[in-house]
């Protein structure tokens, strides 16, 4: 289960997602606000599916929709990934020791595809 937790280390505010007892992945704060971003407009994508529903609006409409809304959120994974992973090509022997090890990253990206 991915959660975000606050890191202060030296008094700079980062963010960091920890991935089922793996340590931290260091996530770029201005890509952070762009997922948060992202996500508050599949929120809204989500709320509209269910008006069209409520509505009774034509299957295909809606299943365009879902199509969509699941596209954004893939999106939204592989770009939180991306930002940890050129983390973690910047500074690899701290990656490694801190558990992703190439074979994490690669299980990371599959659960996503």
């Amino acid at each position: 289960m991915w959660r975000w937790r606050r890191l202060e280390p030296k008094g700079i505010r980062q963010a960091s997602l920890v991935f089922a007892g793996i340590t931290d992945m260091q996530i770029d704060q201005d890509v952070k606000s762009e997922l948060v971003t992202r996500l508050s407009r599949i929120e809204g994508q989500i709320r509209g599916i269910e008006k069209m529903l409520e509505d009774d609006r034509e299957c295909r409409d809606i299943v365009t929709q879902i199509a969509a809304a699941t596209k954004a959120l893939e999106t939204v994974g592989f770009r939180m990934l991306a930002s940890g992973l050129a983390d973690c090509i910047k500074h690899p022997r701290k990656s490694a020791a801190d558990g992703y090890s190439l074979d994490q990253v690669e299980k990371l990206f599959l659960k996503l595809s």
